[in-house]
């Protein structure tokens, strides 16, 4: 299992802080999330950069075999 971590904007698009999940790439993680403002949530995910086990990516492709945690880092303000 992988938990999946929100941040900012993601956080408030989603509804939630974290969750764990069993897919199979960032992708497909982030398919299977019931977002609490699906539109915002679909639009939010083009911008946002991954931190795979601390390792930025912006490959959704990304397999999450063994991986522990996804951070999903949507754009800041100043940086």
């Amino acid at each position: 299992m992988t938990t999946i971590r929100f941040f900012a904007a993601a956080r408030a698009a989603v509804g939630v802080d974290s969750l764990t999940t069993t897919g199979p790439t960032i992708d497909g993680a982030l398919r299977e999330i019931d977002a609490a403002d699906p539109s915002r949530w679909s639009a939010l995910q083009e911008r946002c950069s991954y931190l795979v086990d601390g390792v930025t990516t912006r490959d959704r492709a990304t397999s999450l075999s063994g991986v522990e945690v996804v951070d999903v880092m949507p754009p800041f303000a100043g940086g």
